[in-house]
């Protein structure tokens, strides 16, 4: 009888456990690490590229353009993390991009190491930043808050000054890369460029935030809303693409009394 309780409680306690973002997707293929290209990209043994979905990790060097900092720690992270284990890819949206790289959140699957989330755990060492794509978000929705979490234990490249948050107001205007930007709202227009809903104005600055359709709710927002956007920043425009790309800050305190 005690036995019956006993599996009856793990029965019960097992249908209450909270699933994992990850058995919400749609399970891929496995296969063996045998190469990091980067922080967010590697190489399994059936010959397939895969990019991790979701982060952001620095950018290696590339024909006349140079490696973004950090970018060698962040490959490392992921090596000793990754190379030569088994791993399977899960998919939640679009599977292959233009250069026919696998777009997934990935899992590691062996015994030679603690069962990771690849794509998260980057996150959560400070060895990426989140960049989310409309069509391949899903399973993505705890990330802003592991990219937080890492970034005020500035771990990774959050101690790096080049990768702190910018203010918006701060921004020079020939000012062009992927970013965080903290601003506060200042007013909202209508735009009639297909796949966008409005374009936010943010207090004493020329940066502008597209609003994709997908992220429209947005556009409600009133003045005087401190908002954390992340994005390509391109002649003066960043492009919110999706809902997690753009994040409600709490209001600054009043100032002391004199």
């Amino acid at each position: 009888m005690q036995r019956f309780f006993l599996l009856l409680c793990l029965s019960l306690l097992a249908a209450c456990a909270k699933p994992h973002p990850l058995d919400a997707l749609e399970p891929g293929e496995h296969g063996r690490v045998v190469r990091i290209i980067d922080g967010d990209a590697l190489v399994l043994d059936t010959g397939q590229s895969v990019r991790l979905a979701s982060i952001e990790a620095p950018a290696r060097p590339y024909k006349e353009r140079a490696g973004e900092p950090f970018q060698e720690e962040a490959r490392r992270m992921l090596e000793d993390m990754a190379l030569g284990r088994e791993v399977q890819l899960f998919y939640g949206g679009l599977t292959r991009d233009r250069y026919d790289r696998a777009l997934a959140q990935v899992r590691t699957t062996d015994a030679l190491g603690p069962d990771l989330w690849l794509n998260a755990e980057m996150l959560r060492r400070g060895g990426a930043r989140v960049r989310i794509y409309p069509d391949t978000a899903g399973g993505s929705e705890t990330f802003p808050a592991l990219e937080a979490e890492a970034r005020d234990d500035r771990r990774g490249l959050w101690a790096k000054q080049v990768y702190r948050i910018a203010a918006a107001e701060a921004l020079p205007e020939d000012f062009e890369r992927f970013q965080l930007v903290r601003g506060t709202i200042s007013g909202m227009e209508g735009v009639k460029d297909y796949g966008t809903s409005c374009a936010i104005h943010l207090r004493d600055s020329p940066l502008q935030l597209e609003i994709a359709n997908v992220a429209a709710a947005y556009c409600q927002l009133p003045e005087g809303t401190p908002v954390l956007a992340r994005g390509y920043v391109r002649e003066g425009r960043m492009e919110v693409t999706h809902t997690l790309n753009l994040q409600l800050l709490p209001p600054s305190p009043p100032p002391a009394p004199a």
